[in-house]
C-alpha cells in the first residue's frame, strides 16, 4: 500500500473524529491509537499537518485530534523518532499557548500531551516550557499548569529542576494580576511542595540523594511570603483554598525560624478561613501539615496559638459528618488528627479543654466533644492514663443528655473506656448503670416511619448498639467480669429495667457459668453484705414472671429459666436437683415453640407448677412465709404489667396453698386485696384466681377474709346532693364488688370437693346474689362468671354424689335477661358468650328444664347468636368499636359457647324428639336470605347432629320419624352458593343416615357402603361447577332413596317442593334436581302435539333462572324427540336464526342420547351436501359488484350440529360418524368465507313470531358459525391434541380471514396428521369430489388441506400417495393462483413426508418446480417462492443422475433472487443454492458459480433477518467442500451452525487469512465484488462489507498488494465512513485501523 493511501485512511479518520454518535467517535479513536501504534511517527505527523492545515478547526474536533495524539505518545513512547518527539512537543506548545486567553479543553489536551512526553524525555520538555517561561515575563497559565502536573506524574525527574523554576516563578509572583493566574501559581507551588517532600522521603530511590530541603527553604519562604501576606486574603474562594493547600505542605520546606516567626501570623490566618469557605477539607489539611511541621521542629509559640485553634478545631469537629459526602467525612478525620498532634505535645491543656465542653448542652458540641474523647481514648493510650479520673468525673454530665444521637456517641465513648480500663474505676459503675438503663429503651413512637433526618437514630438502633457493647463487655473485657457478677443482678428486679431483661440475662448467664466452671468462689453471693443486691426472693419472683410472657421483650422467657438455672445455689441450695431436671424441660418447650404456637394457658400451669415444686422441695414453711410476703410487697412494682402481675397474684396463690402459718395466710389476703386495684379486669381476674388457689388448702379463712372484705369500709357509699347523684367512688365501689364476687366463684370451683357443696348456698350464693340486679356490665360479667365456676363446682361434685340444685332456674332466668338486654345486631362484650357458658353448665345441673324453659332459652340464644352481622361489621358507636382482630375472637368464642349449650340442651333428652325440640329453631334459619346466617344453621346442626350420634344409645327398635323432615331441609343446601354451607350439609346427611341405621339396629361400628359413599361426594362440593352439583345432587339422591323408609317419601316430597322456592336459586336447583331423580320412572304423559310443547317449554326456559331446572326441561325435550324425531327437527330447524340462548339449550339437550344425535347427523349431513351454500347478489343498486350471500337453511343446520355438538353426550356419534362430519364442514368453512348474511335470514322461519334474536344479526358471522363448528367437532372427537396447538396461534381466527384462510387450513391439516392420522383415508376419500366443485372457495380450502397432508409420512403409511399426487397435478394448471401456488408446495411436500417416493416422481417434481420459478402471473412472487423452497426440499433426496444435467440451469435461476427485498424469497434462494450444491461437486463450472456467490453469502451473514442468516449458513456449510479449501471447509463446518451465534469479526479475520493462501488469484475478484456491497440497501450489509475489505487488506500479505486496486477501496471506505447508519461508520473506522501494516 502507498503511503497516499494511509494518508487518505488517516485524513478521513481525522476528518470523522467529532462525529455527532459517541460509538463512531470511540472507534475512530481507536483506528487512529491502531494505526499509531504501528506507525507513530506517521500518525503523528498527519496529526501535526492536519492540525496545522486546519486552523479554524472545531474546538472539539481540535481537541479529539489532541487527545489521540496523547494516546500514540502514551502508548509508543519508547518507539518515537526523537525528531519527532521534540515537533511534538513544539506543536503542543504551540497548541497551549497559541491563545493568550485560557481555554480549557483545548489547552488541557495539549498541556497532557506535554506531561505524557515528560514521563521519558522530561529535559526536552524542561528546554521547550522554560523557554515560554522566562524571568520578567508572566507566562501563560498552561505552562505553569504543566509544569504543576510534570511535577507530579515525573517526581524524580522534575524535582532537580525546582530549585532553577522556583527562582524564576518568585518574581512573576508579584507580577500576577488576575486571580486564575494567582491560582495556577499557588496550585503549582502546592505541586511543587508535595513533589519536594514525597523526593526527600524516598532519598534512597532518587537520582541525585544530596538535594536537602533547606535547598528550598528561602524560595518556599518567598513565595509564602506572597501567597500568605496576599493573595490569601483574596475574594475569590477557590483561590483562598489553593492557597490554603499550598500552605500546608510549604510549611514543611520553610526555615524553622521562619516557620516559628510565622505561626503567630499562619494559625490564625487558616483558622478565619473557616469562616470564608463552605468546603473545610483542604483548609483542615493544611492546618494538620502545618501543626505537625510545628510540633516537629518543637515550636515555643504554638502554646500560644491554642486557644484559638482548639476553638477552631471544636467548632469544625462539631459540624455535621454526612457519610454520603467524603469531603465531609475526610474534613473530620482530619480535625481529629489535628486533635492527636497537639495532644502529645499539650496533654493537659488539651484533656481540660474536651473534657470542659462536654458540660455544653448543646446537642452538636456534646457530640463533638465526645467523639475528640473517644478519639483520644483510643490513640493516645499512654498520654490519658493519669487523666481517668478526671474523665470519668467529667461524664456525668453529658449521661444526662436525652439525645439520642448524643446517647450513640456517648455509647461508643464507654466502649473505648471499657476496653482502657476506665470502668473498673471509682465512678465506671455510672457508665455500666448507663448502658443498661439503654438496653432497656421502649420502641420509638413512630418506629415505621421514615425519619426526616438521615442522622436521626431510633430507639431501636441505639438499643441494639447497647445490648451489643453490654455483650462486649461480657465477653471481650476479662476484667470486667468481676464487676458486673454480681453487679448487674442489681439492674434485675426494677421495673424500668424490665425491657432489658433479655441481654442482662444472657450477660449473667456467661459470667455465671464462667464463674461457675473455674470455680471461681466469687460466685456464690453474699446477699447480706451486698445489701445493693435484690433478695433470692425477689430475683426467683422476677425471673418466674419474666418466664410466664416468654416472647416479650424479645424473647426473655429462655433466657430468665436459663439464669434461674445458674442462680440455683444461690437462691436455695435445696433447689439445684430439681431445677435441674425442671428447666431444661421448660426451656426445651419454649425453643420448640413460637409466639403464634404456643399454649400460654398451658404454659402458665407449668410455671405454677415449677414453683409448687420448688416450695414442696425446699419444705421450709419460714422460707415459704419469706416468700410470699416478698412476692406480696413486689406486686405495686407491676402496676404498669397487668398480666404479669396477673401472674404474680396466682404465685401468691400458689405459694400460699403450701404455707402451713394460718396467720401468714390471712395476713397476705388481707393484704392483696387492700392494695388491688381493682378498676381492671385482668387484675380482678388474677386476685380472684390466687385466692381461689388458696382456698384450695384454707378454704375456711379464705371465706372468712373475703367476707370480712365485703363488710370493710371501702362498700360503704356516701351520698349524693339529695341523694340524686352518685359518689365519685361508687365505680370503684362496683368494681371492688366485682373482683369479690368473682373470688367466690374461684374459691368454687377451687375449693375441696368433700367441703365445698355445704358452702355454695349459704356463704358464696348468698353473698352474691344481692347483686343480681345491677346494670354495671363489669358486675354482671363477674356475676356470670361467678355463677359458671360455682355451676362447674357443682358439676364435679355430683360426679361423686347426687347433687340438686335448687336454686337453678332462678340463675337461669338472671342469665337469660342479661343475654336479652344485649343488642341483636352488634357484638361488643363477652357478656352473652360468658352467659351462655353459664347456662351450659347449669343446664347440666338437676332438676330438668321443662318444655316452655327449654324454648325461651334457645329461642333467646338463637336469636342473638345467629343474627349477628358478620365480623367485618360493626355498627357500634366509634368509641366503643373494637379492632377486627378483637371482634373475630370474640365472634368465635361465642359461638362455640352457644354449640356448647345446646349440645348439653340436648344431651338431657337425647330423642327424635329432643332433637326436632332444638331443630325446629334452627330450620328458619336454613333458608336464610343471608350467606352468613345459613352457615351459622348448618354448622350447628351438623355439630347437634354429630354430637347426637356419638352419644346415641338406642335400646329398643324405634323409629327415627323425622328423619325425612331433616332430609328435606337439608337437601337443597348441597347446592347452596356457599361451599361450607354445602359441605356442612353434606356432613348433616351422612350424619343423619348413620342415625336411621343405628334406630334400625345396626351396630355402633357399622360401616354403611353406599353412606360411606358421601364422603366422596363431599370433596366433589369443593367445585361450584352446575354440572358437577348436578351429579352430585343426583347420586346423593340415590343413596337417600335407598336408605330412606316408606313412610318417609311424602314428608322428603312435601319439604323439596317447598324447596323449589327456595330463597337461594342454587338450593332451588338442587331441590329439582333431587325431585327429577325421584320422578324419571313416572314420565309417560308427554304425548301430546309437540310443536306446542317445544314452544311452551322455550318460553319458559326464558323465565327459569335455576340452572338445574333448565336441564330437567332440557331432558323433556330429549324424550319427546325420541319418538318424533322429524316433527321435533324440522320445527327446531325453523326457529329465527340466529338461535337465541333457549334455542340453543333445547338443540344441546337433543346430544345427550347419541342413538338420537346420530340420526340427526346424518339427516343433517345429507342435506348439507346437496344445498346451494351460497348465491351472489349485487351489492346494492348503485354498485355493480357482486356479494356472496348465504342460504339460510345450510345456515341453521351448520348452527344446530354446532349447539347439539357442545353436549358432551355426542361422543359416540361423533365419533362414528367423524370423517363425513369432518369433511362436510371443512367444505362448509370454504364455503363460508367472505359470505355475508341475507337480509331476509328468517322469510322461513315458522313456530315463533318471524323477529330477531337477541342475539342480533350484526354479531352473526357466516364463517365464524361454520368455524367453531369444526372446532366443537375436533373437541367432541377428543382431538384435544388437535385443537390445543389450534387454539394456542389463532388458527380459527386465521380460517375466517380471506387472506389467511389457506394458511389456517394448512395448520388445520398438520395438527391432523399429527394426531389424527388414521381417521385421514376416509376424510380424503370424502373431500376429494370437492377437488373438481364449480366453487373456487371450495378447491382451495381442499388443496391446502391436502398440501400439507403430504408433508407427512402418514400419507405414505396410509397409502394415500397416488391420490394425494395426482390431485396436486391436476391443479398445477388450476385456473386460481392461490390454488397453483397450494400445488406447488404440496409437490415440495412430499419430499419431506415420503422422501422415499421423491425420485419416483422426479420428472414430474422437477418440471413443476422449474415452471414455478418461471410462473410470470407471479407479481408477489409467491409461486416462486413455494417452487424454490419445495425444490430444496426435493434436492435432498433426488439422485444426482436425475439433477446433474439441470444444475447450472437451475444456479442461473436462483440467483436473481439472491439479493431480494423480500426476506422470504432470499432465504429460499440461499437454501437451495445449498441443497444444489452436492450436484455440482467436480464441476468446475459450479465450483466457479460458487466463488462468484461466496461474497454475497458471506456478508448477508450478518442479514437484518434471523432466516437469512441461518440459511447463509446451510449454504456455505454444503457449499464448502466444492470450492476445493480443506481449511476452509473445516471453518465453515466448525463454526457455521443454525443454534450458535457467530463472533462474525473474528470469523471474517480467520477466513480471510485462508483466502488469501488458498485462492490468491480470486483476491482481485473478491474485493472487487465486496466494494459492490457498499452500496447494499441494508445497512447490516454495507458494515460486514467493511469489515470484510478491513480484515483482507490486514492480513494481506505485501506481495498480493499490489495487485489490488486500493484507490477504489479507500475510495469506498470514505464514503461508508459518511454513511448516515451509525453502525456503518462504526465499522467503516475500525476497517480503516486494520490499514497499519502499510
Amino acid at each position: 500500500m502507498e503511503d497516499m493511501e494511509v494518508e487518505r485512511v488517516s485524513l478521513a479518520l481525522m476528518d470523522a473524529a467529532n462525529d455527532k454518535d459517541p460509538l463512531v467517535q470511540e472507534q475512530v479513536r481507536k483506528s487512529m491509537l491502531t494505526l499509531g501504534e504501528h506507525q507513530p511517527d506517521k500518525i503523528l505527523s498527519m496529526c501535526q499537518d492536519y492540525l496545522v492545515k486546519h486552523p479554524k478547526l472545531v474546538m472539539r474536533h481540535r481537541v479529539i485530534i489532541l487527545q489521540t495524539i496523547e494516546m500514540v505518545v502514551k502508548s509508543k513512547i519508547n518507539d518515537i523518532s526523537i525528531p519527532k518527539i521534540k515537533s511534538t512537543i513544539s506543536l503542543a506548545s504551540g497548541e497551549m499557548t497559541r491563545s493568550k486567553e485560557v481555554v480549557p479543553d483545548w489547552q488541557q489536551a495539549a498541556s497532557n500531551i506535554l506531561v505524557a512526553v515528560g514521563n521519558k524525555h522530561i529535559n526536552d520538555i524542561m528546554e521547550e516550557i522554560l523557554s515560554k517561561f522566562q524571568p520578567g515575563i508572566l507566562p501563560h497559565f498552561f505552562v505553569v499548569q504543566t509544569l504543576a502536573n510534570l511535577s507530579d506524574s515525573n517526581v524524580y525527574g522534575m524535582v532537580p529542576f525546582l530549585n532553577a523554576i522556583l527562582g524564576t516563578m518568585l518574581p512573576m509572583l508579584g507580577m500576577a494580576k488576575q486571580d486564575n493566574m494567582k491560582w495556577v501559581f499557588s496550585s503549582a507551588l502546592a505541586h511543587f511542595s508535595e513533589s519536594i517532600l514525597e523526593y526527600l522521603a524516598n532519598l534512597d530511590k532518587a537520582p541525585d540523594p544530596t538535594v536537602r530541603k533547606d535547598t528550598f527553604s528561602s524560595e518556599i519562604y518567598a513565595a509564602y511570603d506572597i501567597l500568605f501576606s496576599n493573595w490569601l486574603q483574596s475574594r475569590e474562594t477557590k483561590l483562598r483554598l489553593t492557597v490554603a493547600e499550598a500552605l500546608g505542605p510549604m510549611s514543611h520546606l520553610m526555615a524553622h525560624d521562619k516557620l516559628e516567626e510565622q505561626l503567630p501570623r499562619l494559625i490564625p490566618a487558616i483558622l478565619s478561613l473557616y469562616k470564608k469557605n463552605t468546603e473545610h477539607y483542604v483548609i483542615s489539611k493544611s492546618l494538620c501539615q502545618v501543626l505537625d511541621a510545628s510540633v516537629n521542629m518543637g515550636s515555643r509559640l504554638l502554646e500560644t496559638q491554642l486557644d484559638n485553634l482548639l476553638g477552631a478545631m471544636h467548632q469544625q469537629v462539631c459540624a455535621p459528618v454526612d457519610y454520603n459526602n467524603p469531603p465531609t467525612v475526610k474534613n473530620h478525620n482530619e480535625i481529629l488528627r489535628c486533635f492527636s498532634i497537639l495532644a502529645n505535645t499539650f496533654p493537659d491543656r488539651l484533656t481540660g479543654f474536651v473534657l470542659q465542653r462536654l458540660d455544653n448542652s448543646n446537642e452538636r458540641n456534646r457530640i463533638g466533644s465526645l467523639s475528640v474523647l473517644r478519639h483520644l481514648v483510643n490513640s493516645t493510650t499512654s498520654i490519658m492514663e493519669t487523666k481517668k479520673p478526671l474523665v470519668l468525673a467529667t461524664m456525668r454530665q453529658p449521661l444526662q443528655d436525652n439525645s439520642n444521637k448524643v446517647k450513640k456517641v456517648m455509647v461508643q465513648v464507654i466502649s473505648a473506656m471499657a476496653h482502657h480500663g476506665y470502668l473498673e474505676l471509682e465512678g465506671g459503675d455510672v457508665l455500666v448503670k448507663y448502658i443498661v438503663q439503654h438496653c432497656a429503651l421502649p420502641d420509638s413512637v413512630n418506629r415505621n416511619r421514615l425519619p426526616s433526618d438521615p442522622e436521626d437514630v431510633t430507639n431501636e438502633s441505639l438499643r441494639g448498639m447497647c445490648e451489643n457493647t453490654l455483650h462486649l463487655f461480657t465477653t471481650t473485657v476479662g476484667r470486667m467480669a468481676d464487676i458486673l457478677w454480681p453487679g448487674l443482678l442489681e439492674y434485675m428486679t426494677p421495673v424500668q429495667y424490665t425491657n432489658a431483661m433479655t441481654p442482662l440475662c444472657k450477660s449473667l448467664i456467661l459470667l455465671g457459668n464462667k464463674k461457675k466452671l473455674a470455680k471461681d468462689t466469687s460466685f456464690m453471693i453474699d446477699f447480706n453484705g451486698q445489701v445493693s443486691l435484690p433478695t433470692p426472693y425477689v430475683l426467683l419472683t422476677r425471673l418466674l414472671i419474666n418466664a410466664s410472657f416468654p416472647f416479650r421483650g424479645r424473647g426473655r422467657g429462655v433466657p430468665s429459666l436459663n439464669l434461674l438455672g445458674v442462680l440455683g445455689p444461690n437462691i436455695h441450695s435445696n433447689t439445684e436437683r430439681i431445677w435441674g431436671e425442671e428447666i431444661p424441660a421448660l426451656v426445651q418447650y419454649l425453643e420448640e415453640s413460637t409466639v403464634e404456637s404456643i399454649d400460654m394457658k398451658k404454659w402458665e400451669e407449668s410455671l405454677l407448677e415449677f414453683l409448687s415444686k420448688t416450695v414442696v422441695t425446699i419444705s421450709d414453711d419460714r422460707w415459704t412465709c419469706g416468700l410470699v410476703v416478698e412476692m406480696t410487697k413486689y406486686l405495686p412494682s407491676y402496676n404498669l404489667f397487668l398480666e404479669e402481675k396477673s401472674f404474680l397474684y396466682k404465685c401468691i396463690g400458689v405459694t400460699l396453698r403450701q404455707s402451713l402459718n394460718k396467720d401468714v395466710v390471712r395476713t397476705q389476703l388481707h393484704e392483696i386485696l387492700a392494695i388491688a386495684r381493682h378498676s381492671d379486669p385482668i387484675e380482678r381476674e388474677g386476685i380472684a384466681v390466687g385466692v381461689g388457689l388458696c382456698a384450695s388448702s384454707h378454704l375456711d379463712e379464705t371465706l372468712e377474709k373475703l367476707a370480712d372484705f365485703g363488710k370493710s369500709d371501702v362498700f360503704k357509699k356516701a351520698s349524693g346532693i339529695f341523694g340524686l347523684l352518685k359518689d365519685k367512688n361508687d365505680v370503684d365501689i362496683e368494681k371492688m364488688k366485682s373482683t369479690l364476687i368473682l373470688c367466690y366463684g374461684y374459691v368454687a370451683l377451687h375449693g375441696p370437693e368433700d367441703q365445698i357443696l355445704g358452702r355454695i348456698e349459704p356463704d358464696i350464693l348468698l353473698s352474691i346474689s344481692k347483686h343480681f340486679n345491677t346494670k354495671d356490665l363489669t358486675m354482671k360479667l363477674s356475676l356470670i362468671k361467678s355463677v359458671g365456676l360455682i355451676a362447674q363446682a357443682g358439676n364435679v361434685c355430683a360426679r361423686r354424689q347426687e347433687f340438686i340444685f335448687p336454686r337453678k332456674q332462678e340463675l337461669l332466668g338472671v342469665m337469660l335477661d342479661f343475654i336479652k338486654s344485649e343488642p341483636l345486631d352488634v357484638l361488643r362484650t363477652p357478656l352473652r358468650q360468658q352467659a351462655m357458658i353459664t347456662c351450659a353448665n347449669l343446664v347440666k345441673l338437676d332438676p330438668v328444664l321443662n318444655e316452655n324453659e327449654n324454648f325461651d332459652m334457645i329461642r333467646t340464644c338463637l336469636n342473638t347468636v345467629f343474627g349477628l352481622p358478620p365480623v367485618e361489621i360493626d355498627k357500634g358507636k366509634d368509641e366503643e368499636v373494637l379492632d377486627f382482630q378483637q371482634r373475630e375472637v370474640l365472634y368465635g368464642e361465642t359461638f362455640r359457647a352457644l354449640q356448647s349449650l345446646l349440645k348439653n340442651v340436648l344431651y338431657r333428652d337425647l330423642s327424635p324428639d329432643g332433637l326436632q325440640s332444638i331443630f325446629k329453631h334452627i330450620e328458619v334459619w336454613l333458608s336464610s336470605p343471608r350467606d352468613l346466617e345459613r352457615e351459622r344453621a348448618v354448622k350447628a346442626t351438623s355439630e347437634l347432629l354429630e354430637f347426637y350420634l356419638e352419644n346415641l344409645n338406642v335400646k329398643n327398635m324405634v323409629s327415627f320419624h323425622n328423619l325425612g323432615a331433616l332430609l328435606g331441609r337439608l337437601a337443597p343446601r348441597g347446592s347452596d352458593p356457599q361451599s361450607t354451607v354445602r359441605k356442612e350439609a353434606m356432613d348433616c346427611i351422612y350424619t343423619l343416615l348413620y342415625i336411621q341405621l343405628r334406630y334400625e339396629g345396626y351396630a355402633l361400628d357399622y360401616q354403611d357402603e353406599s353412606v360411606e359413599s358421601l364422603i366422596m361426594l363431599r370433596d366433589k362440593l369443593d367445585n361450584p361447577d352446575h354440572a358437577v352439583l348436578y351429579r352430585t345432587c343426583s347420586e346423593l339422591t340415590k343413596i337417600i332413596s335407598k336408605r330412606l323408609p316408606q313412610q318417609q317419601l311424602n314428608t322428603l316430597i312435601f319439604m323439596l317442593f317447598e324447596g323449589l322456592v327456595d330463597s337461594q336459586p342454587n338450593c332451588a336447583r338442587a331441590s329439582s334436581v333431587v325431585l327429577n331423580t325421584i320422578l324419571k320412572t313416572r314420565g309417560a304423559g308427554l304425548q301430546d302435539l309437540v310443536p306446542e310443547i317445544l314452544e311452551v317449554l322455550h318460553i319458559r326456559l326464558q323465565v327459569i333462572t335455576e340452572e338445574q331446572v333448565k336441564v330437567a326441561v332440557g331432558q323433556s325435550i330429549l324424550i319427546l324427540a325420541t319418538q318424533h324425531l322429524n316433527t321435533v327437527v324440522n320445527t327446531l330447524i325453523s326457529y329465527p336464526l340466529p338461535f337465541d340462548n333457549w334455542s340453543c339449550e333445547m338443540w344441546l339437550a337433543l346430544g345427550a342420547d347419541s342413538t338420537l344425535a346420530s340420526q340427526i347427523m346424518e339427516l343433517m349431513i345429507e342435506k348439507l351436501n346437496v344445498m346451494v351454500p351460497f348465491v351472489e347478489k349485487k351489492e346494492s343498486m348503485l354498485r355493480s359488484s357482486m356479494a356472496r350471500v348465504a342460504t339460510s337453511h345450510p345456515l341453521a343446520m351448520t348452527c344446530a350440529l354446532r349447539e347439539m355438538m357442545l353436549n358432551g353426550k355426542t361422543l359416540t356419534a361423533v365419533s362414528g360418524m367423524f370423517p363425513r362430519l369432518f369433511s362436510a364442514l371443512l367444505v362448509r368453512v370454504g364455503s363460508s368465507v367472505g359470505v355475508q348474511l341475507p337480509k331476509d335470514i328468517n322469510s322461513n322461519s315458522i313456530g315463533l313470531e318471524k323477529k330477531p334474536s337477541s342475539k342480533t344479526a350484526l354479531h352473526f358471522d357466516v364463517c365464524g358459525v361454520a368455524v367453531e363448528a369444526l372446532r366443537i367437532l375436533l373437541a367432541r372427537a377428543q382431538l384435544d391434541d388437535v385443537v390445543k396447538p389450534l387454539d394456542q396461534d389463532g388458527v380459527w381466527e386465521q380460517m375466517k380471514d380471506p387472506q389467511q384462510h389457506a394458511a389456517g387450513i394448512t395448520l388445520l391439516a398438520r395438527a391432523m396428521a399429527k394426531h389424527a392420522g388414521p381417521r385421514l383415508p376416509e376424510i380424503v376419500e370424502s373431500l376429494c369430489p370437492s377437488l373438481s366443485n364449480i366453487y373456487e372457495c371450495q378447491r382451495i380450502t381442499v388443496t391446502a388441506f391436502f398440501s400439507e397432508l403430504l408433508n407427512h409420512h402418514v400419507v405414505t403409511e396410509l397409502m394415500m400417495m397416488d391420490v394425494l399426487m395426482n390431485s396436486m397435478m391436476e391443479r398445477i394448471s388450476d385456473a386460481s393462483s392461490t390454488t397453483r401456488m397450494l400445488s406447488v408446495r404440496g409437490l415440495g411436500n412430499m419430499a419431506v413426508g415420503s422422501p422415499e417416493k421423491v425420485n419416483k416422481y422426479a420428472k414430474e417434481l422437477l418440471a413443476a418446480m422449474s415452471s414455478g420459478m418461471e410462473e410470470r402471473d407471479d407479481p408477489s412472487k409467491q409461486i416462486a417462492l413455494e417452487a424454490m423452497s419445495g425444490l430444496s426440499k426435493v434436492l435432498v433426496y433426488l439422485d444426482k443422475k436425475n439433477v446433474q444435467l439441470l444444475v447450472v440451469y437451475i444456479f442461473m435461476k436462483i440467483k436473481p433472487f439472491l439479493e431480494s427485498e423480500n426476506d422470504e424469497i432470499r432465504s429460499a434462494s440461499i437454501t437451495l443454492l445449498g441443497n444444489l450444491s452436492k450436484f455440482g461437486s467436480g464441476e468446475p463450472v459450479f465450483k466457479d458459480q460458487i466463488h462468484n456467490v461466496l461474497v454475497s453469502l458471506l456478508l448477508h451473514l450478518n442479514d437484518p433477518s434471523p432466516e437469512v442468516v441461518k440459511a447463509c449458513k446451510f449454504a456455505m456449510r454444503e457449499c464448502a467442500p466444492v470450492m476445493g479449501s480443506s481449511q476452509i471447509t473445516a471453518m465453515f463446518q466448525n463454526h457455521l451452525h443454525e443454534d450458535r451465534g457467530l463472533h462474525y469479526g473474528e470469523f471474517i479475520n480467520d477466513l480471510t487469512k485462508y483466502i488469501i493462501q488458498d485462492f490468491p488469484s480470486m483476491l482481485n475478484f473478491y474485493h472487487i465484488t465486496v466494494i459492490q456491497f457498499f452500496k447494499s440497501n441494508w445497512a447490516e450489509v454495507r458494515a460486514s462489507a467493511a469489515m470484510f475489505i478491513g480484515f483482507l487488506l490486514g492480513n494481506l500479505p505485501e506481495d498480493y498488494f499490489s495487485h489490488m486496486n486500493m484507490g477504489n477501496v479507500t475510495k469506498g471506505l470514505v464514503l461508508l465512513l459518511q454513511d448516515p447508519e451509525p453502525l456503518v461508520r462504526v465499522k467503516a473506522a475500525e476497517a480503516m485501523g486494520r490499514f497499519h501494516q502499510f
